[in-house]
């Protein structure tokens, strides 16, 4: 009922920046959390930063003040703006959402790569 689809990932050198989007469409009802979780090959998929519905934002340790997390209501779609990005940022970002009717439903991935 509720599917997410995400975009915004690419190459960009370190110190770059890169705006990751996801689109949540559907009929999602009661809106709880928003946000992207990371994963790079043999290691655990980690936070990278969730909105709750009362506008809080965490962001993951690694974060540093580097990346911005926002959502647009209106548009049911979520913004990750990455900024100074590091090799170490390297993974594939997932877009997910969490509502009281659906549960909690996950994009398909887009992968970042930061490289020289």
């Amino acid at each position: 009922q509720v599917q997410l689809v995400e975009s915004g990932g690419g190459l960009v050198q370190p110190g770059g920046s890169l705006r990751l989007s996801c689109a949540v469409s559907g009929r999602p009802f009661g809106f709880v959390s928003m946000g992207w979780y990371r994963q790079e090959p043999d290691k655990e998929r980690e936070l990278v930063a969730v909105i709750s519905s009362d506008g809080n934002i965490n962001y993951g340790n690694f974060v540093k003040g580097r990346f911005t997390l926002s959502r647009d209501a209106a548009k049911n779609t979520a913004y990750l703006q990455m900024n100074s990005l590091k090799p170490e940022d390297t993974a594939v970002y997932y877009c997910y959402a969490n509502h009281q009717l659906q549960g909690t439903t996950w994009g398909q991935g887009t992968q970042v790569t930061v490289s020289s």
